[in-house]
């Protein structure tokens, strides 16, 4: 199992049929690659982002190839507003489910039978049925293509007993070019770390696949986790964190659903409520208010949004920590989908873990009505739980990090080479430079991990540092650092390590007991070889105010090698207009959108800074070694020519030179 890259272009008739059906003259990044794969005839696993056109995969080829591409798909919405959509563009294409008419299901069936459908989408609880598996075995397919496919995995977020049926159910149908064995499969999901992909591949039965992982990035989302004290504080920030944007809040429960709308309403702002406890009417009301532009504000549980597709929403706030990170970042997902800056914001409170664990051990699968048709046995069921339990830890390891959110994302979905830093998370913009005395308290800190011979967790070095004997080894009551911090709280301290893990001085290795070693870069730190340090402390709940989108980014260049942070005021008016004007007629001249030229934050950072040459350019946060070469020289003319119109030189930062900082 491998991702293949360069691969030859699909046939013309692709291309044709792009513009034709889809209104596209060219293919997104990494959807050409995949349709060649499906239109080849090869088993497909992808794997991209949400909002990036993962369905054009099998949508595409559909229209090209003999028989009816069967499409397994989770959710009732999210087949309808396909289907719907598809109609629009002029492909014939339907779904049966449960609430259909029976003469609908049947007409659909037909339609697909005679090979008039191009697109078939059912539920994979359809599956069940030996009515449904006889009939499809008449049909003609394609393609049989798995969307949501995360979902055969125990590891995924939502998984689905219903999916273990589907690599049998292929095997049934017949292909509808004639030739032997069951059609290709193209499965298809925005939310996989390598362990679910390499469920995904055995649990379907894909043999020889062409694995397409395009990145899980989302240069647009902006992340940031804010540390409050309870429900009060929560419901005081939701009308900031909105404002007038366009924006999705996601709770854990019905009811707190429907406090998060109340404390929006309070504040004179329109905000809808949507959950499983509404009737049928008020959810469908709800959902097309939402889709048409009518509502701009839903507060819901996670059953809203995987079959939305708006491209302008600008903010989504989790009221409470989801129960997984493939959860969290399938529903920050929803966020920002016509490529415009959007915040991703978690308020994050501890006591709110315990609903979460309230669902894992309370609830019994087997009172789902999607459980009944695949009964688990008493041990799957406690296997089940605990696998719940460890994807609830890891979420809240993210929010309790502070590291670069960013990083971490990209880094439990396997992208192992991600940059430390995106100097533009909630984490990364609160980072700033240790003084003296904090530096010389690291040091302890950072000694103290290294003489207990890096076998220990946080609890154990902070207790050996502040000299709380009672009950601890023998082997941390005798160090030269014993008794070193007897004066530091032990909360303080173990905010510090936290600090200094996600600053990449420290690492602690991932089980319960959370060991901690030194990295190259804390032994230099610790022996005084690295003296500039700047690290993100942890937050103290209803400590901070106002939102991150006011903060400058610190001052990193692409190498992530340690640079000053500025201490810059606010970005000249005038200035950042005309940075604007520059991007929007050099986005028309290239017939892309302004944010692939430049994104906010760049410009931002450009006129707080303003560059005088290439070198200084070059540090600027969103400009690479690319968008050097390609505007450096432009972007250095407007500069200067701006400045002879006596905008003002931003202060120096604090009278001294650069210094060289560790971020």
């Amino acid at each position: 199992m491998k991702d293949r890259e360069g691969q030859s272009s699909p046939a013309p008739a692709a291309k044709s049929a792009l513009r034709r059906f889809f209104g596209h003259a060219d293919f997104r990044p990494g959807q050409e690659e995949i349709v060649r794969a499906v239109l080849a005839g090869r088993d497909v696993l992808c794997v991209m982002p949400t909002g990036s056109g993962k369905s054009l995969g099998y949508q595409l080829p559909a229209l090209l190839l003999p028989g009816t591409t069967l499409v397994v798909s989770p959710l009732i919405a999210l087949m309808k507003d396909q289907v719907d959509e598809l109609a629009r563009k002029g492909i014939r294409a339907a779904a049966v489910h449960s609430l259909l008419p029976a003469e609908e299901r049947r007409a659909a069936l037909e339609n697909a039978r005679n090979g008039t459908l191009r697109l078939l989408y059912v539920a994979p609880e359809r599956f069940a049925s030996e009515r449904f598996g006889r009939l499809l075995s008449e049909l003609p397919l394609a393609r049989f293509a798995v969307d949501e496919a995360h979902c055969v995995s125990e590891w995924g977020h939502d998984f689905r007993p219903d999916y273990r049926r589907l690599a049998g159910a292929a095997e049934r149908c017949r292909r509808g070019d004639g030739a032997p064995g069951r059609p290709p499969i193209a499965a298809f999901t925005a939310t996989a770390t390598p362990e679910v992909r390499e469920d995904i591949v055995a649990l379907l039965g894909l043999r020889e696949p062409e694995v397409f992982v395009t990145g899980f990035d989302r240069p647009n989302l902006i992340l940031d986790v804010r540390k409050v004290s309870g429900e009060i504080e929560k419901r005081a920030l939701l009308p900031e964190l909105v404002g007038g944007r366009r924006a999705l809040i996601y709770a854990a429960t019905r009811k707190s659903a429907e406090r998060a709308a109340e404390a929006l309403q309070a504040a004179g702002m329109q905000a809808e409520t949507y959950h499983a406890g509404l009737d049928d009417t008020e959810r469908v009301r709800v959902q097309n208010a939402f889709a048409d532009g009518r509502t701009r504000v839903v507060c819901a549980t996670n059953a809203f949004g995987m079959g939305i597709d708006r491209p302008d929403v600008e903010a989504v706030i989790h009221f409470e920590i989801p129960g997984s990170l493939e959860a969290y970042y399938q529903e920050i997902g929803r966020g920002g989908r016509d490529g415009r800056r959007a915040d991703a914001t978690l308020l994050w409170n501890y006591a709110d873990v315990r609903t979460r664990e309230f669902f894992i051990e309370k609830a019994d699968p087997q009172e789902d009505p999607r459980w009944r048709r695949a009964p688990l046995d008493p041990a799957e069921r406690e296997r089940k739980r605990e696998l719940d339990r460890k994807k609830l830890r890891r979420m809240i390891a993210y929010a309790d990090s502070t590291g670069c959110s960013r990083a971490a994302i990209l880094r439990y979905f396997g992208e192992r080479d991600s940059a430390d830093s995106c100097g533009a998370c909630g984490n990364c913009l609160r980072r700033r430079p240790l003084p003296a005395e904090e530096l010389l308290l690291l040091r302890k800190l950072l000694s103290g991990v290294a003489r207990a011979m890096e076998r220990w967790g946080k609890r154990k070095i902070v207790a050996m540092l502040r000299g709380d004997l009672e009950g601890l080894p023998d082997s941390l009551t005798r160090l030269s650092t014993t008794g070193l911090l007897p004066d530091e709280s032990a909360k303080k301290l173990g905010d510090w390590i936290e600090a200094a893990v996600g600053g990449g001085l420290l690492l602690a290795t991932d089980d319960v007991y959370r060991t901690l070693s030194l990295t190259r870069l804390g032994r230099d730190v610790m022996a005084g070889r690295v003296a500039d340090v700047a690290l993100t402390l942890p937050q103290t709940a209803g400590g901070r105010r106002g939102r991150v989108r006011k903060v400058l980014p610190p001052l990193a260049s692409r190498d992530h090698s340690a640079r000053a942070v500025i201490a810059a005021g606010p970005s000249d008016a005038l200035l950042v207009g005309a940075l604007k004007d520059w991007r929007r007629r050099e986005a028309a001249r290239r017939s892309v959108p302004a944010y692939v030229v430049l994104q906010d934050r760049t410009v931002a950072a450009l006129a707080a800074l303003r560059p005088a040459t290439l070198e200084a350019l070059a540090g600027v946060p969103g400009i690479g070694p690319a968008k050097l070469t390609a505007y450096g020289k432009a972007l250095l003319s407007l500069l200067v020519r701006e400045s002879t119109r006596s905008i003002p030189s931003p202060p120096a930062p604090g009278g001294r030179g650069e210094k060289r900082s560790v971020t």
